[in-house]
């Protein structure tokens, strides 16, 4: 008998990441030595919009979360966030002033004036 995973595999419906992400990302978790690691993206609630992104390194997904590989790294997500990423695009921005990992929601209604937050 097989045992389950406590967490459940996903695809690029959920998420998907850009090359520049992808190579950022790998570059970050190589930097802090998780060869295995992930991306953990969660939505919470704040900003002036309503939601907001959180992200950071993990060494891997929880029990519950959603494991997906796109572009050679893995990202998790956690099944409330889930259902405000499902069909996101994970990019990333070297610009001096509002550089960092962006998400391309498909979800996102509104969007503050400051990029910081979103509606659904």
């Amino acid at each position: 008998m097989v045992a389950s995973l406590p967490y459940k595999v996903g695809n690029e419906k959920l998420i998907r990441v850009s090359d520049f992400a992808s190579r950022q990302l790998r570059f970050l978790l190589e930097k802090q030595a998780r060869p295995n690691g992930a991306l953990r993206i969660a939505v919470i609630g704040g900003g002036c919009s309503g939601l907001q992104y959180k992200m950071e390194l993990v060494d891997g997904p929880l029990p519950r979360d959603i494991l997906v590989e796109s572009n050679n790294v893995r990202v998790v997500v956690d099944p409330k966030s889930a259902l405000f990423v499902s069909g996101s695009v994970l990019d990333y921005s070297d610009d001096l002033q509002k550089g960092g990992f962006k998400v391309s929601n498909p979800n996102a209604v509104a969007h503050c004036s400051c990029g910081e937050s979103f509606s659904a």
